[in-house]
């Protein structure tokens, strides 16, 4: 694994100027929060996992991707939000099968609604993780000061 920090779920918040939502991703050792943009429907996905809030008649997305590794004998061993390029984070599954391990490229958000799924820890590459903000820059986040590579279009 690449230099990285382990991280978790802190929150996921609501943009009131879009349909987007921000989960909010806090280092497990330090006072630091990666906010990330995501869909309506993938923040629903995660708080659904997270709050056991809703029985669902049939799997979700992601419960059918977690079944379907375990399955064919793989397992979710962890996720990595390894990259930012253009104000776009990036993500892989890291999965082992037979003795193998296989990096699959996703968006964090789907990433983190597996990681929900399968409890497996979710961690950021050092990279990207120093953009993250503190708890005192989370106020002016909280206020609408958000930084220009969190703005949607």
């Amino acid at each position: 694994m690449i230099d990285a920090v382990e991280v978790k779920i802190d929150s996921i918040r609501v943009s009131l100027m879009s349909q987007h939502r921000v989960v909010m991703l806090k280092d497990l050792t330090n006072e630091r929060y990666l906010p990330i943009w995501i869909g309506p429907a993938e923040a629903d996905a995660i708080t659904i996992e997270l709050q056991n809030m809703v029985e669902v008649e049939r799997p979700l997305a992601h419960d059918l991707l977690n079944s379907v590794i375990g399955e064919l004998g793989g397992e979710v061993k962890y996720i990595l939000v390894n990259d930012m390029r253009d104000d776009i984070f990036y993500a892989q599954l890291v999965i082992e099968q037979n003795g193998k391990t296989h990096r699959i490229d996703s968006r964090p958000s789907d990433a983190i609604a597996l990681a929900v799924r399968a409890k497996v820890p979710i961690y950021v590459a050092d990279k990207v993780m120093d953009i993250a903000i503190t708890p005192e820059e989370d106020v002016q986040f909280a206020e609408g000061g958000a930084r220009p590579w969190m703005m949607t279009n």
